[in-house]
């Protein structure tokens, strides 16, 4: 679970983690009253739908201890549903909320960057793999994806 402590303020949920951070700085949501509902839109998609979904479809493909056939058939199509529509929205967008990077890109490319877990493939979602290359080639990205890589090597070890 992700912890935001930030002065006397101690918050526990990545959404209201992303949103308090980028009213604090000023940064990665817009001001343009569309742009930032459609950042919204994008963040709560990933709260609600993407995260879950991508959970669920990775524990009962390879962490259940007792295998569940429509549960794995169930989270599987709502995980490539969702990376569908993402594939279809991303089409016409360059980032999630249209010309600007925002908080629902930094939501969504945790998931997308343990897509395998899931199940979720870009093979059929070219504009998913522009958007995941996109994001992946970001200075603060690859020192994020560094950062939690070597505090995975060091809870395995």
């Amino acid at each position: 679970m992700p912890l935001l402590i930030d002065g006397d303020l101690v918050l526990p949920e990545s959404g209201a983690i992303l949103v308090h951070l980028a009213e604090k700085t000023g940064r990665l949501l817009p001001t343009d009253p569309v742009a930032r509902a459609r950042t919204f839109e994008w963040l709560f998609v990933q709260l609600s739908g993407t995260g879950p979904a991508f959970g669920q479809s990775g524990y009962w493909q390879k962490l259940a201890q007792d295998r569940n056939d429509p549960a794995i058939t169930r989270y599987q199509a709502e995980a490539d549903r969702l990376a569908d529509l993402i594939d279809t929205h991303l089409a016409d967008h360059v980032w999630f909320a249209g010309t600007d990077y925002t908080i629902a890109d930094i939501a969504h490319f945790g998931w997308f960057w343990r897509r395998e877990f899931a199940g979720v493939s870009f093979d059929t979602r070219p504009n998913l793999a522009r958007w995941y290359a996109a994001m992946a080639a970001r200075p603060a990205v690859q020192r994020g994806i560094a950062a939690t890589t070597a505090l995975a090597e060091t809870q395995a070890a």
